[in-house]
Formats: structure tokens, C-alpha cells, sequence
């Protein structure tokens, strides 16, 4: 009888590859995203249209009547009136750039992100430095407009003010996301609008405060739109930085920061 040979057993020593589960670095952040972030803002032409041109036509018609007359310490009422409305523009562009999330909501693609490695603040990160492109955009354009209609003022009150309002408006790129997260697409800038005609007004950036009875004066101290306001126009009137001023931008950049944060993870919770 003949034995056949035993025939060997094969043994699979190789595994598989497992799939890279590394996390990204920065949290998903990219420039590719940021780019096209960018894109899509800048091609909104009703964005812009709102965000740059109405606060400059507001200049022309309410700042050019007040031409000729001074502040206290001599600077001219117009340069007053620019600055506001340039701190007005800047946080309209960044509060409407935050803002579009609700949209991004509406078509479910706040739910296809949580499917990707991508942090919620990596997220919030490109917003935010998104809404900070516009309003700086807002700001150059309300200054050009001012300087047009015979704004003069030394070189460093423009460099402050304008530093000032630019970076002041991260309150409301901020505040954009919290609310976009937080109302339906179709009700957000319905709900944006009014909320920024009264903030505007306790900022002093249609009446001054000093007018307002002393009850709103001491409401609007609070109010996130106040510390803004207030840094801007201080290299115009000298009156300085105060803290309260800096505590007051830096509180509600915080309170609108995390609160978006935090929204972003409940909205995306269930994929």
C-alpha cells in the first residue's frame, strides 16, 4: 500500500493592514477647506452687497451732513461716525458668515461631517477665520469710503480703529455660529437682523450712549456690542482703553464660542 505524502499545511503569517486610525493634525484643519470657505463667501454677491455697500451709503447719507463739525478734542465728527459704522459693517459681514451654518444644517451636511475625523473646533476654527476675512473686508471698504469723502486723521488712529473694529467683530463671527446652530435656515437672518439693529444702538454706533436714559446706559455696558464700540473710536477720542472694555469683548467671545462648540456637537450627535 503506498502512503501518499502528507501535503503541508499553509499558515497565513501576514495580517491584514489595519486602517490608519490616527487622527488628523489640528483637528481635521485644512487650507484646501479654508479656501473653498473663502470661495463660497466671496461669491455671495447679496452678502456683499449688504455687508459693503449699505454701511457705506449709511456714511454718505448720515455723516456726510454732519462735515465741518469737531469733537471735543478737535477731530471731526464724520471720522466718529466712520468708525462706527465701520464697527457696524464688520459685525454684520462676520455675524452673516457664522451665520450660514443654518443653511449647512438644513441640506444635512453638518451630519456628513461628523462621519469624517474632523473636530468641532477645527470646524468652528474655519468659520470663524471665514467671518474674520469678511468683516476685515467690511472694515477696509468703510474706511476707503470714508477716506473718499475727506475723512483726515493721523495714520496710527486708522491702523487702531480699524485693528480695533476688525478684531472686536470676532464677538459676533462667533455669535453667528451660536445662532446658526441654534434657529432653522429659513428663520436665521430674520432673527440675526433686529438682534444687531439693538445691539448697535446700546454700542453707541447709531446714537451715542450718553444720550440713552441712565437705565439703558447701565444695560448697555453689558451688552457685547459695547466694549466694541468703545475700543474703536478711543484712538479717535482719546479717552483710552478701559478693561472693562477688553472684559467685555473677551466674555462674550468666549460665551459665543463655546455655546457654538458645543451646539455643533449636539446638532451632529446622531449620523
Amino acid at each position: 500500500m503506498t502512503t501518499l505524502p502528507a501535503t503541508p499545511v499553509a499558515t497565513r503569517t501576514d495580517r491584514p493592514e489595519q486602517p490608519d486610525r490616527r487622527l488628523p493634525a489640528l483637528g481635521g484643519f485644512a487650507p484646501a477647506v479654508l479656501g473653498i470657505e473663502l470661495r463660497r463667501v466671496l461669491r455671495n454677491r447679496r452678502t456683499l452687497a449688504f455687508t459693503l455697500i449699505m454701511p457705506g451709503v449709511f456714511f454718505l447719507i448720515f455723516g456726510l451732513p454732519q462735515r465741518g463739525q469737531t469733537l471735543d478734542n478737535g477731530r471731526p465728527v464724520t471720522a466718529y461716525v466712520m468708525i462706527s459704522l465701520a464697527v457696524y459693517a464688520a459685525m454684520v459681514a462676520t455675524t452673516s458668515a457664522g451665520g450660514a451654518v443654518a443653511t449647512e444644517r438644513a441640506l444635512g451636511w453638518s451630519r456628513q461631517l461628523r462621519l469624517t475625523p474632523l473636530r468641532p473646533a477645527a470646524y468652528v476654527a474655519t468659520k470663524l477665520i471665514t467671518a474674520m476675512t469678511l468683516g476685515l473686508l467690511a472694515v477696509v471698504v468703510e474706511f476707503g469710503v470714508g477716506a473718499a469723502a475727506g475723512v483726515r486723521l493721523p495714520a496710527h488712529v486708522w491702523l487702531l480703529a480699524g485693528l480695533a473694529a476688525w478684531v472686536g467683530s470676532l464677538v459676533f463671527a462667533a455669535f453667528g455660529l451660536f445662532v446658526g446652530y441654534l434657529v432653522p435656515a429659513e428663520n436665521v437672518m430674520q432673527f440675526i437682523g433686529p438682534i444687531l439693529a439693538i445691539l448697535a444702538m446700546f454700542g453707541g454706533l447709531f446714537v451715542p450712549v450718553e444720550v440713552l436714559p441712565h437705565v439703558l446706559q447701565q444695560v448697555a455696558t453689558f451688552t457685547p456690542v459695547y466694549g466694541m464700540g468703545e475700543l474703536s473710536r478711543a484712538p479717535l477720542t482719546g479717552d483710552g482703553v478701559s478693561v472693562a472694555g477688553v472684559a467685555n469683548m473677551v466674555a462674550w467671545a468666549l460665551v459665543f464660542g463655546i455655546g457654538a462648540a458645543r451646539l455643533f456637537r449636539r446638532d451632529t450627535a446622531r449620523v
